[in-house]
């Protein structure tokens, strides 16, 4: 698999501000946070996106996203953190290579929700459901 940011990070081609690694993962400080303190965690082994991590460090990877988030709250005074994923590369994931967004939180720090406005049309929900079923079997 191609080389990626994230594991020349890891291999120590690319210079970051790494906080914390073990022999399957890495922790970094984002070089655009969103607030500061916006942590990357990602496998050093480049995988594109969730479906091609092996299922085998599916728990470990939350474990390290668990020990970020502690450090965030403990290290930061963070009330708080979010956690997300970008996930496959047309729906707006910069770098081929799956990787957790690890954001501390804190009640005024004007980030706020995602928008959720759009309630489902009649019978919208129920079209959704089904075809999401269907893939599931």
């Amino acid at each position: 698999m191609e080389a990626t940011t994230f594991s020349k990070i890891a291999n120590r081609e690319i210079q970051a501000h790494i906080i914390w690694e073990d022999g399957t993962f890495v922790a970094f400080l984002d070089v655009l946070p969103i607030v500061p303190g916006h942590v990357i965690v990602a496998p050093k082994q480049s995988y594109p996106d969730l479906e091609h991590l092996p299922s085998e460090l599916h728990g470990p990877f939350f474990v390290a996203a668990q020990k970020i988030g502690a450090a965030m709250l403990s290290g930061l005074q963070a009330e708080g953190y979010c956690i997300f994923i970008d996930d496959q590369d047309g729906a707006s994931q910069r770098i081929p290579h799956i990787h957790f967004h690890i954001v501390p939180r804190n009640e005024k720090d004007g980030l706020g929700r995602w928008p959720q406005e759009n309630a489902y049309a009649e019978g919208e929900a129920e079209a959704y459901a089904g075809k999401l079923r269907a893939a599931l079997q």
